[in-house]
């Protein structure tokens, strides 16, 4: 007897992806839901077996959705007509064979969608009129779970993302240009990195979190504003990570060692488990991984003083509700640690003279709560997310603290910590042809700063810092197509309160700030033909004011920035699996705030004045075919400050720390070696010039440098293996004019290149 599951006609699926929400079910249940929503006829010959299918939920072709339906059952799917698929026994396996090449960070299969969550609604990159990049570090074997895989391997690949040097859990993260200092100070940061659907910073330094068991890192690049509120002045930065999967039991080990040229040696491991508690319902997943890094700075007698560690876990719930819903608990630490800052004070130099070690810690601990429904034509999405994040740094004070007034200073101790709760409710779905997301949040962010100086048997507090945001807000979205063409605009209504306290030395100030006002968003896209998109963007985002000082160092109102981007992009997927992004883009910053080195060596917040920048970026992803691939990618940027509020004459207009022009390729070969599959990757990045500060005195040139790397991986049977090599020439050039802000203004200082670095990673799954 034939079954058969049809729905009314439509057009033909062979390359189409569809949304697909299908709940655990019977086998029967799961292919008449598939044949309703993708509106293609199923039909099988004789009954089918008594078995529950696992939840099937996503954007993805009909095919891939009957795939994971049919996987275990003994049955397969074979296409009889445009909308017509029959179920039929599987053949024979074949022999089995092994191959598990592991394929490149950046690297998506040829022919399937890149699928994008940071815009608060899963769509195709192809579908969004807005500049984002994907990298993709889901795949990849030894290298997906390791350690040291963090910000920085990212920043190599994504366009347009600018990193400072001052080393891992210190560094500030920049887009396109939104560079408002060098610093670590007390202004909000211009790119927010966001856990899923939960904002992990608002003034913090990038935590520079391990990407173990994060399936993929998607940048929006340009203000965010419309859709994450006040702060996101440069984009994203979105960490999305493993979900729990209810349905299989799986397991992945990694280790692996490292040595760095005149220094000393790295181990690294991780662990990732993923344990359904309760078949296709509920599930636990748990990550860990440690990672020691070698140090290469001489310091006095301590040799390889600047050595780090990263030690990280995350524990995921999964359960998957009846009625389509899916409920997500994630718990997360990392604890990042330097005995040493890296920098010295001649060029090209790896040593310095003897100086108190100036440690760094960047801990951070995070819980989060995620409840969606994913069935039916509407998605809804309630989440909410708490971060303590706490950052340390000791300075050597020996020199630079003597206006302080306390006798023999030896350090100052920089303590920094941080504490966000972000909820969000949101809605997307379909109403005919109209697109729409509407949603609600709240965001409060507390942080508090303390700058102590000791001596010897005494300490003095030299500044201190609280302030207390809160953001609440309604955003929404909605797209209109007409043809080839479609209209797509948001919104985000906010108040934002401050209230900012700061403890001087002269005395202390209190500053309440309440703001409200709009931040919108709008674009206009055409897709000319399947796999193309041009688009022209407008996007706008704010910043909360505060205390700041005056020329004269006195404590002074700060004006809110504001901010305006109109970009213009084209996006292309060739039959070749080639593809091409191209983007340029024009931006005015108003108010802009600026974390200002004092005489005295600590930072004040000042308005620099109205910025101007503009530049392009365009990336390649070229398959050559017989196992060959080429990556390439550029940026060139123009940012200079255009009208000056500092109160001293500039001869150089350009923005602190952002490259005037970056140059990127690589290029991959797959082969054979003693029959196991096997690949080698060279990447290098040329960084072009840069400048330190605004401040004419500090106005240090940096950059001019090239990053190179080689990777190679085989696959082992049941292990895989990455042999990894960085700075091949041992290259030693300046990347960060900075280092010790109490000994900066009087002592040029220099951030070189880590030496040649070579790291073994030995991988196993099962």
């Amino acid at each position: 007897m034939a079954i058969a599951w049809s729905a009314a006609p439509a057009e033909a699926r062979e390359s189409d992806s569809v949304r697909i929400a299908i709940p655990a079910t019977s086998l029967a249940g799961a292919l008449a839901e598939l044949s309703r929503e993708a509106g293609v006829s199923i039909g099988a010959e004789g009954a089918l077996p008594a078995r529950r299918t696992r939840a099937v939920k996503g954007t993805m072709s009909v095919e891939a959705a009957l795939a994971k339906l049919l996987a275990g059952s003994g049955y397969v799917a074979r296409r009889v007509g445009a909308n017509a698929w029959r179920i039929e026994p599987a053949p024979p396996p074949a022999p089995l064979r092994r191959d598990r090449t592991p394929a490149p960070p950046e690297a998506v299969v040829a022919g399937d969608p890149i699928m994008v969550t940071a815009s608060k609604r899963r769509s195709r990159l192809l579908d969004l009129p807005l500049a984002v990049s994907v990298a993709d570090v889901g795949e990849g074997g030894a290298l997906r779970s390791d350690p040291a895989t963090t910000t920085a391997a990212v920043a190599s690949e994504i366009d347009g993302l600018t990193l400072t040097a001052l080393g891992p859990g210190r560094n500030r993260m920049f887009l396109r240009g939104v560079a408002d200092s060098p610093f670590n100070g007390e202004s909000q940061t211009t790119v927010a990195v966001v856990l899923d659907d939960a904002r992990l910073t608002y003034s913090a330094p990038d935590p520079d979190i391990a990407l173990v068991d994060i399936d993929r890192v998607e940048v929006l690049k340009g203000p965010q504003g419309a859709l994450y509120g006040t702060g996101a002045l440069g984009g994203i930065y979105h960490l999305v990570s493993h979900r729990a999967d209810t349905g299989q039991r799986s397991f992945d080990l990694t280790g692996g060692a490292e040595a760095t040229t005149g220094g000393g040696l790295g181990f690294s491991a991780s662990g990732v488990a993923n344990l359904p508690l309760i078949q296709d319902t509920l599930a636990l997943r748990l990550v860990g991984y440690g990672r020691t890094i070698p140090g290469w700075i001489d310091t006095g007698g301590r040799k390889d003083s600047n050595a780090q560690k990263v030690s990280g876990a995350r524990a995921g719930l999964g359960w998957d509700i009846d009625g389509g819903w899916r409920l997500d608990l994630t718990g997360f630490v990392q604890w990042l640690g330097a005995d040493d800052s890296q920098y010295v004070y001649a060029p090209e130099e790896r040593s310095r003279p003897a100086q108190f070690a100036e440690r760094h810690d960047n801990d951070l601990r995070h819980l989060s709560v995620r409840l969606a429904r994913e069935a039916g034509g509407t998605e809804i999405v309630i989440a909410s997310g708490v971060t303590w994040h706490e950052v340390g740094d000791t300075y050597d004070a020996t020199v630079g603290a003597q206006s302080f007034g306390l006798p023999d200073p030896q350090t100052l101790d920089a303590d920094r910590n941080y504490r966000v709760w972000d909820s969000e409710a949101r809605a997307s779905g379909k109403a005919g042809a109209l697109e729409w997301l509407v949603g609600a949040s709240a965001l409060q962010a507390h942080q508090r700063g303390d700058w102590t100086l000791n001596g010897v048997g005494q300490s003095l507090l030299v500044d201190g810092d609280r302030l207390n945001t809160t953001d609440i807000a309604l955003f929404g979205n909605l797209g209109i197509p007409f043809g080839d063409f479609a209209l797509d605009g948001g919104a985000r209504l906010f108040r934002s309160e401050a209230g900012e306290t700061q403890a001087l030395l002269s005395g202390s100030g209190l500053r309440d700030l309440t703001r409200t006002g709009v931040t919108p968003s709008a674009s206009l896209s055409w897709h000319p033909s399947e796999g193309r998109l041009a688009f022209i963007r407008y996007g706008s985002a704010m910043r909360q004011g505060g205390i700041g000082a005056d020329s004269a160092g006195l404590p002074s109102p700060i004006k809110g920035d504001e901010l305006a981007t109109i970009e213009a992009g084209w996006r292309e997927e060739f039959a070749s699996g080639a593809r091409l992004d191209i983007g340029a883009y024009l931006t005015t910053w108003e108010n802009m705030q600026s974390d200002m080195l004092q005489s005295d060596g600590l930072f004040a917040v000042r308005t620099a004045g109205r910025a101007a920048i503009y530049g392009a970026e365009v990336s390649l992803s070229l398959p050559l075919g017989l196992d060959w691939d080429v990556s390439l990618g550029g940026t060139l940027q123009h940012t200079r400050l255009v009208r000056n509020d500092l109160g001293v004459e500039l001869e150089d207009q350009r923005l602190p720390a952002i490259p005037d022009y970056v140059l990127r390729g690589a290029v991959e070969r797959r082969f054979s070696l003693a029959g196991r599959p096997a690949s080698l990757r060279l990447r290098l990045r040329y960084i072009g010039p840069a400048r330190l500060s605004f401040d004419p005195l500090l106005d240090r040139p940096m950059g001019n440098y090239l990053e190179s790397g080689l990777e190679g991986r085989i696959d082992l049977g049941r292990f895989d293996m990455a042999l990894t090599l960085d700075n091949l020439l041992d290259g030693s050039a300046d990347q960060f004019a900075f280092g010790n802000p109490l000994r900066l203004s009087t002592t040029r200082q220099f951030t070189p290149q880590m030496p040649f670095n070579a790291a073994i990673r030995i991988h196993t799954a099962f």
